[in-house]
C-alpha cells in the first residue's frame, strides 16, 4: 500500500521551485494562484532569500503550492490518487495539500485557505517573539518533563526520536543551553513562531471564519489526521481539524503508527521532499520511500507507485 505525504514549514529552501517551472503548465498554474491570493509564488519560489521565505505568510502558501504541483504530476485528479494511494497525510501546513489531493477541498480553496492561515499565524506570532527547535534523540519520558520545566510545548511529536519544542525565544535559548539528558542535539528551526501552541490561538478564530466559505467533500482515499493519527472519512471533520490543529500539537508519530497498521509498503513525499522520508526511514523499517525534490525524481516515483500497486491494491476511504 502506498502512502502520500506532504511536508510542513521549514522544508522550504531558496530557489526550490526553479526546476518545477520547466514542466508544462506549472508556471501558468502558479501565476494563477499568485493572482488569486495576492502573493507572487514564482518570485518567492525562485529568487527570494532564505529570510524572505522564512516569513510564515510566504512559506506556507509556497509549501502547499509545491506539494500540489509535484503530486499532481503523479496523480492529476483525486480520483486518480484514490486508485493508487491507500492513505494520505500532511505534516502541519502540509495537511491542506493532503486535503486538496484527496478531494476534500479544491486546489484553489487550499491555496486561499493557506494564505489566510499564513497571514493569521504570522499576525499571532508577532505578538510575542517565539520559535521552535527540534530535539534529536532522547526518551520521551525524559524529554517531555524537561520541556514542561522550561515552559515549552512539545508542538510536534514526530516519532523516530524527534520532538519539536515551541515557546518564546528565551525558552528556546534555555533549551539549547540545557538540553534533556540523552538528547544528541537541539536544532533551532527556520520558522517564525511557536506553531501548534497556545501562542497561535488568535489564528484559530481567523480560520474558523475562513472555512465557513467552504463546502468540503468527503475524502476519496484515507485521510490521516495530525490531531491523533486517526483516519477521517468526513470532509467537514477534516476541515474542522485543519482549523484546530493550528494551536494543537502535531502527532506525526501517531500518523506513522496508522500507516504501519494499514500495511504501508511504500511512501512518497511531495516536494520539497526529504524531511518526512527521513522520519519514515527510521520509523517504518522495510517501507520503501521516495522524496520528490525535483522533476528528475518523478520517473522513480512512478516506478515505486507501480510496485506498490502490484504489492497491494489501494484502499478507499471507506
Amino acid at each position: 500500500m502506498l502512502v502520500l505525504v506532504a511536508p510542513g514549514q521549514g522544508a522550504q529552501t531558496p530557489g526550490f521551485l526553479i526546476p518545477w517551472l520547466d514542466l508544462p503548465g506549472v508556471e501558468d498554474r502558479l501565476r494563477e494562484w499568485s493572482e488569486a491570493i495576492d502573493l507572487d509564488l514564482v518570485h518567492y519560489g525562485t529568487k527570494a532569500t532564505e529570510d524572505e521565505i522564512r516569513d510564515t505568510a510566504v512559506a506556507q502558501p509556497l509549501l502547499v503550492a509545491s506539494a500540489l504541483i509535484s503530486a499532481r504530476q503523479l496523480f492529476p485528479t483525486p480520483e486518480a490518487l484514490a486508485g493508487q494511494v491507500g492513505a494520505a497525510a500532511g505534516h502541519s501546513v502540509g495537511e491542506l495539500a493532503a486535503a486538496a489531493l484527496t478531494g476534500t477541498i479544491t486546489d484553489a480553496e487550499a491555496m486561499a485557505l493557506v494564505r489566510r492561515r499564513g497571514l493569521a499565524m504570522a499576525e499571532a506570532a508577532a505578538v510575542t517573539e517565539t520559535g521552535m527547535a527540534a530535539l534529536l534523540g532522547g526518551d520521551e519520558d525524559v524529554v517531555l518533563p524537561h520541556l514542561e520545566k522550561l515552559g515549552l510545548t512539545p508542538a510536534n511529536v514526530n516519532g523516530a526520536g524527534q520532538i519539536v519544542a515551541a515557546g518564546t525565544v528565551e525558552q528556546i535559548a534555555a533549551l539549547v543551553a540545557d538540553k534533556p539528558e540523552g538528547t544528541r542535539r537541539v536544532v533551532p528551526l527556520k520558522v517564525a513562531g511557536a506553531f501548534h501552541t497556545h501562542h497561535m490561538a488568535p489564528a484559530v478564530s481567523a480560520l474558523e471564519a475562513a472555512v465557513t466559505e467552504l463546502s468540503p467533500a468527503d475524502p476519496c482515499t484515507r485521510y490521516v489526521s495530525n490531531k491523533d493519527g486517526q483516519v477521517v472519512t468526513s470532509g467537514q471533520d477534516v476541515v474542522q481539524r485543519l482549523v484546530g490543529q493550528v494551536a494543537n500539537p502535531v502527532r506525526w508519530d501517531r500518523c506513522t503508527e496508522t500507516f504501519k497498521e494499514l500495511g504501508a509498503t511504500a511512501l512518497v513525499e511531495a516536494a520539497p521532499g526529504g524531511t518526512l522520508t527521513g522520519l519514515a526511514k527510521r520509523a517504518l523499517p522495510g517501507v520503501k520511500t521516495l522524496a520528490l525534490k525535483t522533476p528528475d525524481d518523478l520517473d522513480a516515483a512512478r516506478e515505486l507507485i507501480a510496485t506498490a500497486a502490484d504489492a497491494a491494491p489501494a484502499a478507499s476511504a471507506e
